[in-house]
């Protein structure tokens, strides 16, 4: 299965891809998952909640690989495996205390960490686009072309090429370094998408992460995944006093 790239450090990475999303996205706005689960069952199968044991995908959309097989809503997803995605599927599934949405032409290695290793899950981004969230107070490690990331609690997007990866601590903390230029580092410590970053190669020393702006995955996503899990977002309000995102999308 082919791979597709394509970012760039100033084109936006553009609108919702999945007409069926957009909807669900709309809804999910509208009542926060207690109005809009009748929606979100005709759309996703199921409305949101929290996946029973031993069920891994909550969604199939397209054709999607788990370690070169075709998935469906039965195929279990472990630490070790590798998924991936055909361009314009996507996959939404849980791997333990973690949940996570794989878009078009991606794919994404849930790895094993290292012996006495301080992280707890480790995963590698080897192309295209993941929006995640982990248990809470859990070490990180996310390995992409182009970046090292450790993160603690959080829920984090990313887009990735050979050349270009896009980051959002959508909440939480996160150590952030390019693989390429161990000058280029920071750490974003995160309410709300405060501080959305490209990590670059074959920059000026010092000069390979940058400002981005915050694109392509929304709050609504995010509490979907956090739902599987059995958890809310930190910074999701009561549903009679929650009317929009904090942010446009």
């Amino acid at each position: 299965m082919s791979a597709q790239g394509g970012i760039t450090a100033v084109r936006p990475f553009g609108q919702l891809d999945d007409p069926r999303r957009r909807v669900l996205i709309q809804a999910l706005a509208a009542g926060v998952f207690s109005s809009a689960g009748s929606v979100a069952a005709q759309l996703l199968g199921t409305a949101p909640r929290k996946l029973p044991a031993g069920q891994s995908i909550y969604r199939v959309s397209g054709r999607a690989l788990v370690n070169d097989r075709e998935a469906t809503l039965q195929t279990p997803i472990r630490t070790g495996d590798t998924v991936e995605t055909a361009p314009n599927a996507e996959l939404i599934f849980v791997v333990a205390e973690d949940a996570f949405i794989l878009r078009g032409a991606s794919r994404v290695t849930i790895e094993t960490p290292p012996p006495n290793s301080a992280f707890k899950t480790a995963m590698r981004l080897v192309t295209g686009k993941l929006l995640s969230v982990f248990g809470r107070g859990r070490p990180v490690r996310i390995v992409t072309a182009t970046s090292t990331i450790g993160i603690r609690g959080t829920g984090v997007y990313a887009e990735t090429d050979p050349e270009q990866t896009y980051f959002c601590t959508c909440y939480g903390t996160a150590d952030i370094a390019s693989a390429s230029d161990p000058t280029s580092r920071e750490t974003v410590v995160s309410r709300q998408h405060d501080r959305p970053l490209y990590i670059l190669t074959g920059q000026q020393p010092g000069q390979n992460i940058r400002a981005a702006p915050f694109i392509n995955h929304t709050d609504q996503e995010l509490m979907l995944i956090e739902e599987l899990v059995g958890r809310t977002p930190p910074f999701v309000f009561p549903s009679n006093d929650y009317r929009q995102p904090r942010r446009k999308y």
